[in-house]
């Protein structure tokens, strides 16, 4: 039986494997994906909060066709990470919560994105 070799690792990543082109060059761009923002519900959150000034609870929770659960958790997830700000008011006795990108999020989406349109051209360059 053949032994598997690791996947080359970052040092100070976390451990994170690097990302390399199938023909094994390096991929321009951060060497790590952003692992808070891949997740499928966090990444419609910042994707939608990306082209919005801000959303509402509910207008987020339509628009990504998430649980009120579910949000809630990747939405908090998010700004512990200061990825998004959430105002909590009332409009009148209702409560409302609002949800803007921060431009910490901004970055960490861009990166993101950057990281895999590389991995995107890279894989379609491949002969």
């Amino acid at each position: 039986m053949s032994e598997r070799k690791p996947a080359a690792r970052n040092p100070g990543s976390g451990g994170e494997p690097r990302l390399r082109r199938l023909d094994g060059a390096k991929v321009a761009g951060s060497a790590s994906i952003d692992r808070l923002i891949h997740e499928r519900l966090r990444l419609a959150i910042v994707s939608a909060l990306a082209v919005h000034d801000s959303l509402s609870f509910n207008e987020l929770k339509d628009m990504i066709g998430a649980s009120d659960g579910n949000l809630s958790v990747h939405a908090r997830k998010l700004e512990e990470a200061q990825y998004v700000a959430c105002t909590k008011s009332f409009d009148g006795r209702t409560p409302r919560t609002e949800y803007r990108l921060t431009a910490a999020g901004r970055r960490s989406l861009e990166r993101y994105l950057a990281h895999m349109e590389a991995l995107i051209r890279a894989v379609r360059e491949r002969p």
